[in-house]
């Protein structure tokens, strides 16, 4: 299958079509939704379908990176993951995309956390068991999707796929070390000052071919700004946690990460996959690929892709062989 990516422009994730006639070209189906969490802020959700007669192989809950949205390049792999035969759901993170709440700024992790659970609960009971549920994160998407296996392992144990994930930030893109220890003074005063704390922004350092870098800035609602100063320290947190935790991971693991990631940290993805407890993990590390998969020259888009979804559809191919062995002992 080719990545929608293939048909957008450096304008539109949808080319020269309207996104119904996009949707309808590809056999998917697609649905908004809002809900408003205990903070009052009010946050985007979004679906998609495979058309009948595609049967519905799992669910995917997919999430988005930092700076990132469900409404723009993310969309296009989940249409792409729809088409394959997977209801998908997505939303923004608080201050992202069509969310409410301060651009790009997440001081605490956990109420993004709390948001997703929301999202994704009401998600899951229209796919309920024996039907797979995987979790599928971008960037710091992949980092989140990893704390919600931690949190509720009960629920998220079939499996998930780390694009590019977040599990610590490469020195390349981090700036000297003193300006990590003046974060903590910066966040405690001016919490939402925007310090310029990264070397260059994340679409730059993320997407190697030309137009489709000036496809993700063509966002109206994408800010390449610094980083806000407790957001930044969050962010450090964040992967700071997860590397403490990854003997916690149990849930089968699929990661691919381009070798030449300049944002997001190819060596930490490495020691999660030494560390982690899943007895089903697959990591893939492309030499030369930069952080965002889509934003590679097509022959580089389709290796990934069809790894992931093949992959996807192994996993769903054993849930309903497990299935039937049960079914049969009964």
């Amino acid at each position: 299958m080719v990545h929608p990516i293939a048909e957008a422009d450096e304008r539109s994730p949808f080319g020269k079509l309207t996104p119904d006639e996009f949707y309808a070209r590809h056999g998917v189906t697609h649905s908004t939704s809002s809900f408003v969490n205990p903070r009052g802020l009010r946050i985007f959700t979004q679906r998609w379908t495979p058309l009948p007669p595609t049967p519905i192989l799992g669910a995917v809950a997919v999430v988005h990176g930092f700076t990132g949205e469900s409404s723009w390049m993310v969309q296009l792999t989940a249409i792409h993951l729809a088409a394959a035969g997977f209801a998908v759901a997505a939303l923004d993170h608080q201050g992202h995309g069509f969310s409410e709440g301060l651009q790009g700024h997440i001081p605490d992790i956990n109420p993004v956390l709390d948001d997703c659970d929301a999202a994704f609960d009401a998600f899951r009971a229209e796919y309920p068991p024996p039907l797979p549920c995987f979790l599928y994160g971008e960037s710091l998407g992949g980092a989140i999707a990893l704390l919600l296996h931690l949190r509720r392992k009960d629920l998220w144990r079939d499996g998930a796929v780390l694009n590019g994930a977040m599990c610590g930030v490469s020195p390349r893109f981090k700036p000297p070390w003193p300006l990590e220890h003046l974060l903590v003074a910066a966040a405690a005063v001016i919490p939402t000052w925007r310090v310029a704390y990264t070397r260059g922004n994340i679409p730059e350092r993320s997407f190697k071919v030309e137009w489709k870098r000036k496809l993700a800035l063509a966002s109206p609602r994408r800010t390449t700004a610094p980083p806000r100063a407790a957001t930044a320290l969050e962010l450090l947190r964040v992967c700071r946690e997860l590397q403490g935790r990854f003997e916690e991971v149990e849930l089968p693991l699929l990661a691919v990460h381009g070798g030449d990631d300049t944002v997001c940290d190819p060596a930490c993805v490495e020691e999660l996959f030494r560390r982690a407890g899943s007895r089903d993990k697959t990591l893939r590390v492309y030499p030369g690929m930069w952080h965002q998969i889509v934003g590679e020259p097509e022959e580089n888009v389709e290796e990934v892709f069809d790894e992931i979804i093949a992959w996807l559809k192994a996993r769903c191919a054993g849930a309903g062989a497990a299935t039937a062995t049960a079914d049969a002992q009964e």
